[in-house]
């Protein structure tokens, strides 16, 4: 813990709360509303039951499809017109809500990053990065971090190892100085610390006992700061 110079973190429940995930009626309302775009009635059907069908193959794979792709999929099986499937995927993620940022967390961040830490985002989601940044920069915290690693983005999800690695690329630096901090214990503690990196995990309830002694466990991201000082005095 005495080398941790960078500080990974988690989005939703480390940061913010769960936002909506858009579903095929949702996704076929959005799309009506794009030029050039032609959605039949049978899409929002063949939509849930292609995101049903990859978010199964993906988790056995540890990959994540991009949205865009799982669109593009429904699209073909349906016989629909999307002219330019970035621009839709981006038009979904606009009109859906994202998760809110919790304010605690917020000014926790913010004085981790003033105490002189690098930080990076490292989130298993679907939003697109400009999405995200939206998110961030409205809840007053997109100075705070210097990259952003979206499962989304890379199409390579939590628990992957390869997922890690691009965080360590992202941060510039070797696994050992990188804190991960999130509130899932296989994707933000256990995944992260046989990779080689710190980890925390952000629990309000019992410690879950799969749980090695070196990870240890917070109730909310506002006690990391106390964490790492004890931590760093215990190790003085």
């Amino acid at each position: 813990m005495a080398r941790m110079r960078v500080l990974a973190l988690d989005f939703v429940g480390t940061l913010a709360g769960h936002g909506p995930a858009p579903d095929g009626r949702f996704v076929a309302d959005v799309l009506r509303g794009l030029p050039g775009a032609a959605v039949p009635e049978e899409f929002p059907a063949r939509f849930d039951a292609v995101t049903r069908q990859l978010r199964a193959a993906d988790r056995s794979r540890r990959v994540r499809t991009p949205f865009a792709t799982r669109l593009g999929r429904a699209v073909q099986d349906c016989g629909a017109t999307v002219p330019d499937l970035r621009r839709a995927t981006e038009a979904v993620f606009t009109a859906l809500p994202d998760a809110t940022v919790d304010p605690r967390a917020a000014a926790a961040l913010r004085d981790l990053r003033a105490s002189g830490l690098t930080c990076v985002l490292a989130a298993n989601t679907d939003r697109p990065e400009p999405v995200r940044r939206r998110t961030l920069r409205d809840a007053g915290i997109a100075d705070c971090f210097d990259a952003l690693v979206l499962s989304g983005t890379l199409g390579i999800r939590k628990p992957d190892r390869r997922f890690y690695a691009e965080v360590t690329r992202a941060a510039g630096c070797p696994a050992g100085d990188i804190l991960f901090v999130g509130d899932n214990a296989e994707t933000d503690a256990l995944g992260p610390h046989a990779y080689g990196m710190s980890a925390v995990l952000v629990t309000p309830g019992p410690r879950p006992d799969a749980l090695p002694g070196s990870i240890a466990t917070i109730p909310h991201l506002s006690h990391l700061a106390r964490h790492l000082n004890r931590a760093a005095f215990q190790a003085s």
